[in-house]
């Protein structure tokens, strides 16, 4: 995107949130306003960050919002695909594939690494390395992005944000069922339908299944096969149960399949003699280019399903709620880096990881009725985090696998091995406990004042270990060569960390009318140490504290019809988690570039954060968000020998927004009109630390838009949809990786889909 739309799309988002100041402050001067009409009204936001269902407009605390529908609305199918509906959140497939919120994040493949922005499902902590916890967008009530540091009112800290996703609850005494077909171009399909059974005048059964798939717009040219192609399917159920009005239960379990052939193909910097072969198949390696020639497929699969139960007792005017989970998750993938044909040049043919994961978590708070002069809530959370991979990686140095005659390379260095150890391939064995205390005292000093006052207290204790195994080499390779390693094996093979702390939140808030709200927060945060092990070398990291101070104003005005939010914020990190990249031997003289994960000494993120919704009329109602974030290293001098002080955090874009508008109209024949349009906007960044000229990722905008028809006296919507309407291309991620150069991944949402949909509701 060139500067002159940049600066004209920048323009428009701050002109729309600009204009809308300028009546707020000028009402602001009357006493009160007049009751909204329902029908004409903007709904309400009702959230659970303070773990009480409240309007978003009361808490104090920075917080985007999308309700199931808008989320449908948009044709997005992934929670990864949340980052272009909310500014201010990033995803980042690479080194580990994590969320950022205000810039920041860990993307790391430590397994003691702890998440900076928690994903919780249904107040359960999805902290699964490299899952998620949430495919199918089906059924979905609500998303809430808590902004800036979290722990004092959720059971998992969190130093960066909370993204807390709300499944639609079950229905007593009511039966419904309602799904949705939609097929488009790239042989896209996306079906899911839910039923709501009632059991009786005390239990609902609700049940949820989704299938969803596409073609890539790459293709492995040696195999005849495309690349970026992805494949979904799973379920959830959840059983209702409310023997009274002072308990109930609810039982929920679900199950996830993921596959996908996204893989990193050649961008620039390839040796010569690799480019040629490349051009020679018609491969044309560049920032546009989604094809390889490898001879093996790369794939990922992830399955992953949990359980949990979750009971809420009333005890006098107080709620007593236990959360219990337990969850697995599977993921394999097999990511071969030769670029090439393995009889013409080969570098990391074999590249297999194999990573399973339990985990077990127990939460449990007692709330105070709310109205008094102080409201309370105390809780206790543990957590255990069990992480088991096996991964090898065998190279040939660069020498073809194959001879002219077909003979295989008689020797192949296991980088995943060691010198002077037994086996082929690394076994990391993790575990990550956490246990912790936290609350909050909240003080209505009058009906307009309040404070806030939150504490946590946690205790967390990680072990990893790193041996040595050896895999059959048939069922990989094919054949059975010689192994030699790298590198020599680490002086510590097991290491464990330790670590204590108290955080904590003050936030004050006051009502300067009934719709009008301004507040401020001081909070402080933590991550824990941890232990890694880069190039069989022991590297233990220190643990992550911050501090972020948020003010903002929260505000509604012309009867609920103008809804304005605009907040300020400022987050310092001391020794944050970063990855970079560093160089380790590759067992033939020479060097491998590898991502490890350390310290920076110091991390600022500061910005401002703003959003308007505007319904000027019954059906018809527009909304925008615009995010500044000016996130930098403050301190980062790496190996005494390499200063990132004063660069940009990677995947963090200065400016971000969005805009909307819907329109949902009913003829007097009973037919309706509905139609939608969105546009997301993220101004240039980069993917790897220190390193924009060459993983530097345009400004880009993403427009989608939907037009559809209801059906007179029925519950059928049909219509048709595009999503990226005039074809935006742009990479989601950037890798240095050895020499093979400058490698990238692409993004199915980087090309335009069109297609129809079908929904029905009964």
């Amino acid at each position: 995107m060139s500067a002159f739309p940049r600066k004209r799309t920048i323009h428009l988002l701050s002109t729309i949130l600009a204009g809308a100041l300028a009546p707020c402050w000028s009402m602001a001067a009357h006493a009160e306003e007049a009751s909204p009409n329902a029908d004409d009204a903007l709904p309400e936001i009702t959230v659970t960050a303070e773990r009480r269902a409240e309007s978003s407009q009361k808490v104090p605390l920075a917080i985007q919002s999308i309700d199931g529908e808008a989320l449908a609305r948009t044709g997005y199918t992934s929670i990864t695909d949340l980052q272009y509906t909310m500014p201010g959140v990033q995803y980042d497939p690479t080194q580990g594939a994590a969320f950022q919120i205000r810039g920041v994040g860990s993307t790391s493949f430590d397994f003691s690494n702890a998440k900076s922005v928690s994903v919780v499902v249904d107040d359960v902590v999805m902290d699964g390395q490299r899952a998620n916890g949430l495919t199918g967008l089906v059924d979905i009530a609500r998303v809430d992005v808590l902004m800036g540091p979290q722990g004092t009112l959720f059971g998992k800290n969190a130093t960066s944000g909370v993204i807390a996703v709300t499944t639609t609850k079950p229905q007593i005494g009511e039966w419904s069922l309602r799904g949705s077909a939609s097929f488009g171009e790239h042989d896209e399909r996306i079906l899911n339908s839910t039923v709501n059974v009632p059991l009786g005048p005390i239990a609902a059964l609700r049940v949820s299944g989704f299938d969803q798939a596409f073609d890539g717009f790459g293709r492995n040219v040696t195999l005849n096969r495309k690349v970026g192609s992805q494949h979904e399917y799973g379920g959830r159920a959840r059983l209702y149960l409310e023997p009274s009005d002072s308990f109930n239960l609810t039982v929920s379990g679900d199950y996830a399949y993921h596959w996908d052939s996204s893989v990193r193909t050649p961008v620039s910097g390839q040796p010569a003699e690799v480019t040629a072969i490349l051009n020679e198949l018609g491969v044309y390696p560049g920032p546009r280019s989604a094809d390889t020639a490898d001879s093996s497929f790369g794939e990922i699969t992830t399955e992953e399903w949990g359980a949990s139960l979750r009971a809420n007792a009333k005890i006098g005017d107080h709620d007593l709620t236990s959360i219990t989970a337990y969850r697995v998750t599977g993921y394999d993938n097999s990511t071969p880096a030769s670029l090439t044909p393995y009889d013409r040049y080969a570098y990391i043919p074999f590249n297999l990881g194999q990573l399973d994961t339990d985990k077990f978590s127990q939460e449990i708070h007692l709330a105070s009725p709310t109205g008094g002069f102080v409201e309370y809530l105390v809780g206790a959370f543990y957590n255990r985090l069990h992480a088991r991979q096996t991964q090898l990686q065998w190279s040939t140095g660069g020498q073809p696998l194959y001879n002219a005659a077909g003979t295989p390379l008689p020797t192949l260095i296991a980088l995943t091995g060691a010198i002077g150890e037994d086996g082929n391939a690394s076994l990391f064995d993790a575990v990550n406990e956490t246990m912790a205390a936290f609350g909050q005292l909240k003080f209505n000093f009058t009906p307009r004042l309040s404070l806030a006052l939150g504490a946590r207290y946690t205790h967390d204790n990680n072990s990893q270990s790193l041996d040595y195994v050896t895999i059959n080499p048939v069922s990989v390779a094919g054949y059975t060569p010689n192994f030699v390693a790298s590198s020599a094996a680490p002086a510590f093979d097991f290491g464990r960390v330790k670590g204590d702390n108290f955080s904590f939140r003050i936030a004050p808030q006051y009502q300067l009318a009934d719709n009008v709200m301004v507040y401020a927060s001081y909070s402080t945060g933590y991550k824990p140490a941890g232990i890694a092990f880069v190039g069989n070398k022991y590297a233990p990291y220190a643990d992550e504290t911050v501090k972020a101070w948020e003010a903002g104003i929260k505000s509604e005005w012309f009867g609920r019809r103008l809804r304005f939010n605009l907040d300020a914020f400022r987050s310092d990190f001391k020794d944050f988690q970063a990855t970079i990249l560093t160089q380790i031997p590759d067992g033939s003289g020479g060097l491998i570039n590898a991502t490890v994960i350390g310290n920076a000494g110091g991390l600022r993120t500061q910005g401002i954060e703003g959003s308007l919704v505007v319904q000027p009329m019954r059906g018809l109602q527009l909304s925008g968000a615009v995010t500044y974030t000016d996130a930098k290293f403050t301190d980062y001098v790496y190996n005494a020998t390499t200063n990132y002080t004063g660069t940009r955090l990677t995947n963090s874009p200065e400016w971000s927004g969005t805009a909307s508008i819907d329109y949902d109209h009913e003829f007097g024949s009973g037919m309706g009109l509905r139609a939608h349009a969105d546009y997301a906007y993220r101004s240039e960044y980069w993917t790897v630390v220190g390193q924009p000229a060459y993983s530097n990722v345009p400004g880009y905008g993403l427009v989608n838009g939907r037009v559809s028809v209801t059906l007179p006296n029925s519950r059928v919507e049909v219509g048709v949809y595009a999503r990226n309407l005039f074809d935006k291309y742009f990479s989601t991620g950037w890798q240095q990786y050895g020499v093979l150069g400058l490698l990238h991944y692409t993004s199915p949402n980087a090309r335009r889909t069109v297609g129809g949909f079908v929904n029905f509701d009964f």
